[in-house]
């Protein structure tokens, strides 16, 4: 009997890639909105987290764009925000990047407007 070869598909893969990139920098409460099972969602997931200031938003943003260049040769196809790093919105078609500074997240809620969604908490890594 052979053991069959588990693959990951680009998306899992470019979360991880995402995701990664995200806690080398530090970023805050890191989570993941599963989208595919909702009628009318624009993307297959969200990741969503936070830094302290607009210094570390930045640097998050470009951590994960750094990532996912090395790694997989692959950019975001749209990036809005960098300029006043409040909401960094980082676009990948399959997966959308939202990094706030904190009270912006809290008060866009982006959790709450998609509760529908399966959410994932990213464990923090020591």
């Amino acid at each position: 009997m052979t053991k069959k070869k588990v693959t990951k598909d680009s998306t899992s893969v470019l979360l991880e890639t995402i995701v990664s990139g995200i806690q080398e920098v530090k970023g805050l409460d890191i989570v993941i909105l599963d989208l595919r099972e909702l009628n009318n969602a624009m993307t297959d997931f969200f990741v969503v987290c936070h830094g302290n200031s607009s210094t570390q938003v930045q640097a998050l943003a470009r951590a994960a764009e750094k990532e996912t260049i090395e790694s997989l040769g692959e950019r975001p196809w749209h990036v809005e925000g960098s300029r006043n790093a409040k909401w960094i919105l980082m676009d990948y078609i399959n997966v959308v990047v939202h990094i706030f500074d904190q009270e912006s997240r809290y008060y866009y809620s982006i959790e709450e407007l998609w509760a529908d969604a399966r959410i994932t908490q990213v464990p923090e890594i020591a």
